[in-house]
């Protein structure tokens, strides 16, 4: 089917082929405008429903707009299914974005031949292509439609501007007839725009149509008067004189010589590495100039150190030739360490002045000198350098509005507005790679010095933390010391251990003096928040972290992480906040010397207290065996998580993960022991086996260390199950043994009757059967009498698999069916799984390979619904082997690529066989 082609460039219309497309009423006919006229962006919601009903949107806004979208999306894609995306209209979290080419938009024609006129040297050759630009407007922007939209007003504006330079183009050309009907049209449209009727003016006199040029020029001076009681203005009054004494076209004249500034600082001579956001800055740059949008704004933040000023000057002289008007710089002192932020009228006076306007001409008014100052820009080719921004109301009147300028904006705190009210581009800096600072130390050292000393040269890389202010202060003492060793300068680093000191004593270098300039700008709780995040035992926090670390609550916590995220941390993942090992080291300063002994004692209590009660909730709605035991109740200020549901739990498992190993590592013993045990299922569940094994090691050393029989206990018969299902059962026997006597000197029958099955799992293993038996039965009988249902069925589905090993194999089945009926009693999913997979094992040797496959469909589905990979990816692996042994080798393929890829980390005896079949050794 051919593709919709859209016009803007006057009234709002559609066709397919030939054929007009009914694009529906006044409203739905304005969504679309809306979205073709910022055709690439994404238009906010609020945009969307502001522009239909302007202040007084009903309370169905919203779903009509919603209502309008989709039947817009069918009308572009109609072959699209229900509910489907498609191509082109597409959902965002922040609104809708029409993604179209130049093919099917007349504006995205219209600024590539624009863009195309502009860059041409000839103006002959120009000409032609500013004629087929113009050619393309049948009328005002949206004309029909509400004209006073912003969007709308700016895109007649570059036809206005496209105009002018058009005509100007023409008649430095000696080409002016060709220009003469889109002027008549445009002036048609804005009959008071004066510079456009002085260019009609000088057109049609060029032209040698000197009465039709009389007539123009009395009907707007007519006009004037008429409508707005004023006299034409200098330029329309010149044209009119030079027709009046046949003089040649102003573009005629020998051009002034114009100021051109080059306020770039220097670039940094060794500067390196930074490659792909250097890529990225171009390629943004460069796709804003070819669409002909208004100038292009870069939005650069990062942490204090990152590097933000090196990189915007180092881009600014790599581009500085695509911007032959000159290079405007300024330093806002958004954060300096002394004095003021630079005023937006201080900057603008500064800019003027290098642009070449005296002083003593310029306005008072600030928003007077934003206007000179954008007039100053239209129509040439800048770039804007604003380092060191403090917000958007700092920044707002010095960004360029002409299309073909650049604006550059650094600044420590991700300046909101400048994204989405600015319409800059975000380019965030992050730490450099440890290859782009080993480069950079080539760079300034040389290859020799770097290449003869690898180790020292990692233990710098480390100490400094890839911070490139960190970074450049060792690098500056090597390269004034050349005779000194790297590996004496490594040592030094490591002497002052994770301490600042070695980084730099002047106000420049010191990374604390430099980390202080946004700590200062802190409010008072957010500066307390920001010193005790040194004491969260991970490397990074959510907000339900930090509100019991701070024991406030999560809404006040949420701000404060919000202002922080503006100074001094990095958001890493959705909701999880990122803090420098040398950010960290300056806050765990602060807090010493802040923070009372107690105060921080407490904070770190809470913390644990939160993550330590967080994974027992968790784990609570999981399918676990045994319980295992409950911790203490946390300290007053913790606010304990709640989860939706098991899918909600082990996703915050996995999130967490390194937060919970740093405490099963470093933490408290009577804290350590229980998160490692709570740990337990979503390790079993996600097929992370040698993680499994470490943290239950981990954690009964804990639980020696505190004297817990309980958590001994526990813990002897987990890492067990973590050694049986890794394949080294050698070792298991030992801890289940230990585990056994435990729970009998506590009198734990349940803990007993647990092990009593595991016994019967390494009997089965070892093709024990009869022996596997006896510890089922065992195990069953206990389950039965503390009414355990879910236990029991686990106790009935190892009976029934040993069962059928011995040959009993109608008394497996029956025992079997009796587990899935006693699953999907108590909902039990994932015991619903393996009695599904034991069933189509039992088919399998009973020679019925198509019921087996059955059952295995039915396992996969269960195994999904509870969340369990691991388990997953062994039916997969035994569903490709079934596939194999039919000859249907490349489904069984598929089948062990879905196993392989279902598993969290590809290691153990079930990855390795999966890697084995698919020849990836």
């Amino acid at each position: 089917m051919a593709p919709v082609r859209f016009t803007i460039l006057g009234p709002v219309r559609a066709w397919r082929g030939d054929t007009d497309l009914d694009l529906g009423g006044r409203q739905q006919r304005l969504v679309l405008a809306l979205l073709l006229a910022r055709a690439g962006t994404v238009v906010g919601l609020g945009e969307l429903v502001d522009a239909v009903w302007e202040d007084d949107p009903p309370t169905s806004a919203v779903n009509v707009v919603h209502r309008y979208i989709g039947t817009l999306r069918r009308l572009i894609e109609p072959d699209l299914p229900v509910r489907a995306v498609g191509d082109h209209l597409v959902r965002h979290a922040a609104g809708y974005q029409l993604k179209v080419g130049e093919d099917m938009l007349d504006l995205l024609r219209f600024r590539r031949l624009a863009g195309r006129a502009r860059q041409e040297r000839d103006p002959g050759q120009a000409v032609p292509l500013w004629a087929e630009a113009l050619g393309l407007w049948h009328g005002p922007c949206a004309a029909g439609l509400e004209r006073g939209l912003p969007t709308f007003v700016a895109i007649d504006g570059e036809r206005s501007q496209a105009m002018r330079e058009a005509a100007d183009t023409a008649l430095a050309a000696g080409q002016a007839r060709a220009v003469i009907p889109a002027l008549r049209q445009a002036v048609g449209w804005s009959p008071l725009d004066e510079p456009l009727q002085a260019r009609l003016i000088a057109t049609l006199t060029a032209d040698g149509r000197q009465a039709e040029a009389v007539e123009a020029y009395q009907e707007v001076r007519h006009r004037l008067a008429d409508e707005l009681g004023i006299d034409p203005g200098p330029e329309l009054a010149e044209a009119y004189d030079r027709l009046l004494h046949q003089k040649g076209s102003p573009a005629a004249k020998e051009p002034e010589r114009t100021f051109v500034p080059a306020q770039l600082p220097p670039d940094q001579p060794f500067f390196s590495g930074r490659e792909s956001v250097l890529a990225r800055a171009t390629a943004l740059i460069g796709e804003g100039h070819r669409q002909g949008r208004a100038a292009v704004t870069l939005a650069v933040d990062g942490m204090p150190g990152i590097g933000k000023t090196t990189f915007a000057v180092h881009l600014g002289h790599r581009i500085a030739g695509s911007y032959p008007d000159g290079q405007l710089f300024a330093d806002l002192r958004g954060f300096a360490a002394q004095g003021t932020a630079m005023t937006p009228d201080e900057a603008l006076r500064g800019f003027l002045g290098s642009l070449g306007v005296p002083q003593e001409t310029l306005p008072a008014e600030l928003h007077a000198l934003a206007g000179l100052y954008r007039s100053m820009l239209a129509g040439r080719r800048v770039l804007v350098v604003l380092d060191n921004a403090r917000d958007f109301e700092q920044v707002r009147h010095l960004l360029p509005s002409a299309p073909g300028s650049l604006a550059v904006v650094t600044s420590r705190v991700r300046i909101t507005g400048l994204v989405t009210t600015g319409g800059a581009h975000p380019v965030p800096l992050d730490l450099p790679s440890p290859h782009e600072v080993r480069e950079g130390l080539v760079n300034r050292l040389g290859a020799a010095r770097v290449e003869a000393e690898p180790a020292a040269v990692d233990e710098i890389i480390a100490r400094t933390g890839r911070l490139p202010l960190a970074a450049s202060v060792v690098v500056a003492r090597a390269a004034a010391l050349p005779g000194t060793p790297l590996s004496d300068i490594a040592e030094e680093l490591a002497e002052a251990g994770a301490g600042l000191d070695a980084f730099g004593a002047d106000e420049d270098t010191d990374l604390s003096a430099v980390f202080s300039w946004s700590y200062r700008a802190l409010s008072p709780g957010a500066a307390r928040m920001f010193r005790l995040l040194s004491l969260h035992p991970g490397p990074d926090v959510t907000v339900a972290a930090a509100a019991s670390l701070a024991a406030v609550e999560p809404r006040a916590a949420r701000m404060l992480l919000g202002e922080l995220a503006t100074h001094l941390l990095t958001q890493s993942r959705a909701g999880r906040h990122h803090m420098h090992d040398l950010l960290r080291q300056y806050a765990a300063d602060l807090s010493t010397r802040h923070d009372g002994p107690g105060d921080r004692r407490e904070a770190l209590g809470r913390v644990h207290d939160f993550y330590r009660s967080g994974a027992y909730e968790a784990q609570e709605l999981l399918a676990r065996a045994l319980a295992p035991p409950r911790p203490p109740e946390p300290r007053a200020g913790v606010t304990v998580p709640a989860f939706a549901g098991p899918e909600d739990a082990m996703a915050w498992f996995d999130a967490e993960r390194r937060v919970l190993d740093a405490i099963v590592e470093h933490g408290p013993p009577g804290v350590a022991w229980h998160v490692a045990l709570t740990l337990q299922t979503h390790l079993h569940f996600t097929g992370r086996l040698p993680a499994w094994e470490a943290t239950m090691r981990r954690g009964l050393a804990a639980a020696v260390a505190d004297g817990d029989l309980a958590g001994q206990a526990h813990l002897h018969r987990s890492l067990a199950g973590a050694l049986f299902n890794a394949e080294r059962d050698d070792e298991a026997p030992e801890h289940l043994t230990q585990s056994a006597a435990l729970f009998e000197r506590l009198g734990d029958r349940p803990g007993l009757a647990m092990v009593e099955l595991n016994w019967a799992y390494v009997r089965a293993e070892h093709d024990e059967h009869q022996e596997a038996v006896r510890h089922s039965e065992r195990a069953l009988e206990i389950f039965r009498s503390t009414g355990n249902r879910e236990n029991e069925a686990r106790a009935l589905r190892t009976l029934a698999g040993s069962r059928a090993q011995l040959g009993h194999t109608r008394d497996a089945q029956d025992l079997l069916r009796e587990t899935l009926s006693l699953s999907w009693d108590i909902g039990d999913e994932l015991g619903a799984g393996h009695s599904w997979d034991l069933l189509a094992n039992l088919y399998r040797r009973m020679g019925r390979p198509e019921e087996a496959m059955a059952r295995w469909e039915e396992a996969a589905g269960a195994y999904k619904r509870a969340g369990s990979p691991a388990a997953l990816a062994e039916v997969q692996l035994a569903m490709g082997d079934a596939c194999r042994d039919a000859g249907e080798e490349e489904a069984a393929r598929q089948h062990w690529r879905e196993a392989l890829g279902a598993l969290a980390e590809p290691v153990g005896p079930v990855a390795a066989q999966l890697r084995e079949r698919l020849g990836d050794r």
